[in-house]
């Protein structure tokens, strides 16, 4: 979903920083290989994650929903020299292809990956982060939530993707459409939590910036 006109968006994306050749290279790749390449976070989103993570200068990461990997290695452009990222993903058919991009990388050996149930996986991780992107399964967005704020050290920020759900957060929702309701709590978990403060932004499909107090 666009939120400006094409030739304005395209105005911006090109007055951005350039897409890195290696994430170049992944992006094609996805597209030619992989199911819904759309979920890639592409090259716009992908040089927001990494301005906000040099911002942040995370030690480190956690990341929920890795697909590619191509939002990982955004992020790792901006951790600490001895930090590490870690990086959840459900399918483990994608496993080999995010390693040959995380190998070929400056931070393939900062990079950990884990495959399953990432509820059980956030549950069983002894660490704090200083940034945590959630960008899986929307219905679990607030169980996520839940898991990582009490991991979040001060001053630590939460990224939350996909957040406008293409506009339906707005319109009528179907019963069924758990994944829409469950975007409609997130959204409101996030603006009454007064542990953080939040700002939403109408970049891509909605992006939240939430920061621990």
């Amino acid at each position: 979903m666009q939120f400006i006109p094409d030739d304005l968006d395209a105005y911006v994306v090109k007055h951005s920083q350039d897409e890195p050749e290696l994430l170049k290279q992944l992006n094609r790749e996805t597209y030619q290989k992989v199911l819904i390449p759309r979920m890639l976070s592409g090259h716009y989103q992908g040089r927001f994650l990494s301005m906000i993570s040099k911002l942040v200068q995370p030690k480190t990461i956690l990341e929920i929903g890795t697909y590619t990997g191509y939002s990982a290695l955004c992020m790792a452009e901006g951790m600490t020299s001895d930090g590490s990222l870690h990086t959840i993903d459900i399918n483990e058919e994608l496993y080999d292809f995010q390693r040959k991009y995380f190998d070929r990388s400056e931070y393939g050996n900062q990079i950990f990956q884990y495959v399953g149930n990432a509820q059980e996986i956030i549950a069983d991780l002894d660490m704090s982060f200083d940034l945590v992107f959630i960008d899986a399964d929307k219905e679990n967005y607030s169980n996520y939530f839940h898991l990582v704020i009490d991991k979040l050290n001060s001053g630590g920020v939460i990224l939350s993707d996909n957040v406008l759900w293409s506009g339906k957060v707005i319109e009528s929702i179907d019963p069924n459409d758990n994944d829409t309701k469950g975007l409609v709590a997130y959204n409101k978990l996030l603006k009454e939590d007064n542990r953080i403060e939040t700002i939403v932004l109408p970049i891509r499909d909605g992006l939240t910036i939430s920061r621990k107090k």
